[in-house]
């Protein structure tokens, strides 16, 4: 009599169960991300203040949650956890920022570079605008000859780290207490480009940036943009100008040029957790254990004007 044939050997409930709770766990962690991405690029992210740029509006170790939606939600900008950034797109902003604005943007990148060596999230305060003409004099901003009141909690008594030739544009010889004055572009701008050195020093990097190739013989004083000879360029985008409150230890416009409205991301809301991060002046961070004796528990939940 013929033994019937083996069906093989069904996989155990047990493992059937580990498989299906596994992918479910899987689909959970995807759905999470996703849930995360949409919402951080569209309506609220969190953001860690780096430095003491704009003490004491907020502190370096203020966590601070950032309305993206006012300036306009954009598709996913940075993978959650890993901070790498995506290519993204941003919808037309409910209103443009304003002088005296918070502003959270992305890092245009340092005075001479087209862009910045990595993604980076900087805050600062929006002083002037497209078409504003900047100057500070003896530390007082002037805003198209005006005087600016000072924040509130404007600081005036960092260390000012500034080399003589680091401001921008290259080749000023002016000072963080007394620069400009200055020109703010915006969208339809015509700019002469002419023979003059100076002109090549405040517009090559800053075209690049609007993402055209530049070549300027130096001997005839001819400009290139994208291989063809060129007279004038029209901006192509609106700019602010940004600074920080603590006016005399703050990297900003000064020194690197201006933010276009496009890479600003949102305004900070109200600071939720606070912690101090190191000593102040160093480049070095408390160990965690030592940061939880540093809560700044006053800190928490206060808004930020």
């Amino acid at each position: 009599m013929a033994r019937p044939k083996s069906e093989g050997k069904r996989p155990s409930n047990e493992k059937v169960g580990f498989v299906a709770g596994l992918t479910s766990w899987i689909k959970t962690i995807i759905g999470a991300i996703i849930i995360v991405m949409f919402v951080n690029g569209a309506l609220v992210a969190s953001f860690v203040v780096p430095t003491g740029s704009m003490e004491g509006t907020v502190l370096a170790g203020d966590f601070v949650f950032v309305n993206k939606f006012v300036y306009g939600p954009s598709t996913p900008q940075i993978v959650p956890f890993l901070n790498e950034p995506l290519p993204f797109w941003k919808t037309a902003p409910i209103w443009a920022p304003e002088r005296n604005d918070v502003i959270v943007f992305i890092f245009p990148g340092d005075r001479d570079m087209v862009e910045s060596k990595e993604f980076t999230y900087y805050l600062k305060r929006c002083v002037a605008v497209g078409g504003d003409e900047v100057e500070v004099r003896e530390n007082k901003l002037y805003v198209n000859g005006s005087l600016q009141e000072n924040p509130e909690l404007a600081n005036f008594s960092g260390d000012k780290h500034y080399r003589p030739g680091s401001l921008f544009p290259r080749g000023t010889s002016w000072s963080p207490s007394n620069y400009g004055p200055i020109t703010v572009p915006k969208e339809g701008d015509v700019v002469t480009l002419d023979a003059d050195p100076d002109t090549f020093n405040r517009w090559n990097i800053f075209i690049q940036r609007e993402g055209h190739d530049v070549d300027y013989d130096q001997a005839t004083g001819t400009w290139r943009i994208d291989g063809v000879e060129a007279q004038t360029y029209t901006v192509e985008r609106d700019y602010v100008f940004g600074m920080g409150d603590n006016r005399d230890d703050s990297l900003d416009s000064r020194f690197w040029g201006f933010v276009p409205v496009d890479n600003i991301v949102g305004t900070p809301m109200f600071v939720y957790w606070s912690w101090e991060v190191g000593p102040k002046n160093s480049n070095q961070e408390y160990p965690l254990a030592e940061k939880w004796s540093r809560l700044r528990l006053d800190r928490i939940f206060t808004g930020i004007d």
